[in-house]
């Protein structure tokens, strides 16, 4: 087993193992276990009661949170025509077509997230073998793929804290919600708009309990147990 430190050890010491905190509680224990001397980012990791095999159980989706990442995102657009004009008056860092797609081939990759046009995906296809692994590649599921009209719509959003969740291999789903430095009622705002996302994003074919654990926790701290009946009722207020 890995060893840890004495910040983390000590900071271990102030959880409660065998208690399932309320999500204000797990979120004040959070930053109060929050030790290392950089700005961590909070982390939800969600545990679903779905089967990953599945095509018919996925889980998958985009939600934007309300008080933002805490992080500069640098949104790379590849579109033509009127489309680059509307990405670039949004605020993408990277507008361009043919020589942002001979750049990505060329090795570089200095960007957070990619989103393209439909008529641009025969060219942007090529960049799958690249893009795919990085979880950088367009998709329509992802909402990274829309028509020219709606980019200057989808740029804002991306730059404001709209993320992606995604079931990984092992059923679960893991999101950051946003930076130590956020203050509780911020956090607690994201984690809200996080779990609304994904209850709404249940397989119709998922059985039994669908939110089976949820744990909190800062880029270095330890993990905070989260009451999933709580954490699951969780909504954003109108």
């Amino acid at each position: 087993m890995p060893k840890h430190g004495k910040k983390y050890l000590e900071s271990l010491k102030k959880v409660d193992k065998n208690k399932l905190y309320s999500p204000a509680e797990a979120i004040n224990l959070v930053k109060e276990t929050s030790y290392a001397n950089f700005n961590e980012t909070v982390e939800a990791h969600l545990r679903l009661g779905v089967d990953p095999r599945k095509a018919d159980q996925q889980v998958r989706g985009t939600v934007s949170l309300p008080r933002g990442t805490g992080k500069d995102v640098r949104v790379l657009v590849i579109a033509e025509g009127e489309g680059q004009k509307i990405a670039e008056e949004a605020g993408a860092d990277f507008v361009g077509l043919d020589d942002l797609v001979e750049k990505i081939q060329g090795g570089w990759f200095d960007f957070d997230v990619a989103v393209a046009t439909p008529q641009t995906m025969s060219k942007v296809g090529r960049l799958g073998r690249l893009l795919g692994p990085r979880g950088l590649m367009p998709s329509p599921k992802a909402g990274t793929v829309v028509q020219p009209e709606d980019l200057g719509r989808v740029v804002k959003e991306l730059k404001g804290g709209r993320v992606e969740f995604r079931l990984d291999r092992t059923a679960n789903v893991h999101v950051a919600i946003g930076k130590r430095d956020f203050d509780a009622e911020a956090l607690l705002e994201n984690f809200s708009a996080l779990m609304e996302a994904i209850v709404s994003a249940r397989p119709a074919a998922a059985k039994g309990q669908y939110i089976r654990s949820v744990t909190l926790a800062s880029t270095m701290g330890p993990g905070i147990k989260v009451d999933p009946t709580q954490a699951a009722q969780l909504r954003v207020a109108a």
